[in-house]
């Protein structure tokens, strides 16, 4: 039996995982491709760290261009993380004509183009099916399950460490601070948690999808990303009370406009169909299956124009999840070079070259409004009057009884309106004398 050699960077969590997956199923896995995967070289930060990974003596390194440059490797399995050194091992492997496997969602979103351009400029190819949602397998998913589908929207739950302090939130009625205490104890969260909790590592992930989704390469930057600091224990149940859960999501869809219309050139054309990609708090539907999602658990819901609504579900993060999607690529990376192609469908198609990425202010939405306002009459009056200036219509407001002191939550349910115009009336809200605290505005998602 044909014989593929590895060569890893990184032994931590997800590294030492892989390998240990592989020790576990690497004959069923030869068994099933005809192919036997054999580890030769690892490298690692620190040789001084005690490592449990079961490898034969000289098989680990601190050198990664030892094992890069290694003629013997024969696949590169990126697992460092970062964006600079990282970088620099992938394009290095590429350019040795060597196929790259990698779990790298930030080294994607900010070099992806040039990573994919490298490799197919030197006749190989970049696989990263780990990169987003852990074990899920969303990206074989939308490059080739749906290949026959314009994919209409996609909506998914992406961060597993923000879904799991809104779960405790929820479940527990007890503040953001005090779960993301517990979440970094526990190992849920990191000591810095700005990438998971502001919505970066979502949004990563979310560009990736948007990419493959819509054929052309997502700017990172055109992303809207919130994160969930500002969700409250009364946001949590305000949502429940009106038949809703929040979510942090990472919203993907084509957004209704003008049929004509003078637009500005970008990087994707110009006109063409308008996409919405973005990450944010939303009200979810408690009906629908994306509210049921819990703690660390991810989940995808993809509307394609043949398919209709599927979901996807499953772990997205941990070293077992992980590792399983990275055997999955290195499933294909071992066939392809067996068989000597790389003719697989490819990364991106430029099929919708004439979309592009809509700014956030151009977005319709609903919306949940919670004011802390003084209590007093002719408040409601002051605000409604600064919201129906903005063209914005209330469908609703509720002011909760039990609360007792000199100022009162108000929680507003708006009609569809503009991001640039609910925006422009905060501003003029916050300034009232009767508001004394920022307002939180939640967008309300009806998948529909």
């Amino acid at each position: 039996m044909e014989t593929v050699h590895l060569g890893l960077i990184g032994g931590g969590t997800v590294g030492g995982g892989v390998i240990r997956a592989l020790r576990r199923n690497g004959s069923l896995m030869a068994s099933r491709l005809g192919v036997a995967l054999s580890i030769r070289r690892v490298a690692v930060r620190s040789l001084k760290k005690s490592r449990d990974l079961g490898l034969p003596k000289g098989v680990l390194t601190d050198d990664w261009r030892s094992v890069v440059e290694d003629p013997e490797v024969q696949i590169v399995v990126e697992l460092a993380g970062g964006t600079t050194t990282a970088r620099d091992m992938v394009l290095t492997a590429l350019r040795l004509g060597k196929p790259v496997v990698t779990a790298n969602k930030a080294l994607l979103s900010a070099h992806g183009p040039e990573l994919f351009r490298t490799a197919a400029k030197h006749g190989t190819n970049l696989y990263y099916e780990a990169s987003v949602a852990g074990g899920i397998p969303i990206i074989k998913v939308l490059r080739e399950s749906l290949v026959g589908n314009r994919v209409i929207s996609l909506a998914g739950i992406v961060n597993g460490t923000c879904n799991y302090i809104l779960t405790r939130m929820k479940l527990e009625g007890i503040e953001f601070l005090e779960v993301l205490a517990e979440a970094q104890r526990l190992g849920y969260a990191e000591a810095e948690p700005s990438l998971d909790v502001d919505g970066h590592d979502a949004a990563h992930k979310t560009g990736i999808l948007a990419s493959l989704a819509h054929g052309f390469w997502v700017d990172p930057k055109s992303i809207h990303t919130e994160g969930i600091r500002q969700i409250s224990r009364l946001d949590i149940q305000f949502a429940a009370q009106l038949g809703y859960t929040i979510k942090l999501l990472g919203v993907i869809k084509t957004v209704p406009g003008p049929a004509t219309t003078t637009r500005k050139k970008t990087s994707a054309g110009e006109g063409g169909t308008r996409i919405q990609v973005a990450v944010y708090p939303a009200l979810v539907p408690n009906a629908h299956v994306l509210a049921s999602v819990n703690h660390a658990f991810n989940a995808i819901s993809v509307r394609g124009d043949i398919v209709g609504d599927t979901l996807f579900y499953g772990r997205g993060a941990g070293a077992d999840a992980t590792a399983s999607s990275v055997l999955s690529d290195l499933a294909d990376a071992a066939l392809d070079l067996k068989h000597g192609s790389v003719d697989r469908v490819p990364c991106f198609v430029a099929h919708s070259s004439d979309s592009r990425v809509v700014p956030m202010e151009e977005v319709v939405s609903r919306y949940y409004l919670r004011l802390e306002v003084v209590d007093q009459p002719g408040v409601f009056a002051r605000i409604s009057t600064l919201l129906a200036k903005a063209g914005i219509g209330i469908s609703s407001i509720i002011q909760p009884e039990g609360h007792v002191g000199e100022t009162v939550p108000v929680i507003l349910m708006i009609h569809d309106a503009p991001n640039a115009s609910i925006q422009k009336a905060l501003r003029l809200i916050s300034r009232l004398r009767v508001v004394r605290a920022e307002p939180v505005l939640i967008r309300v998602e009806t998948f529909e």
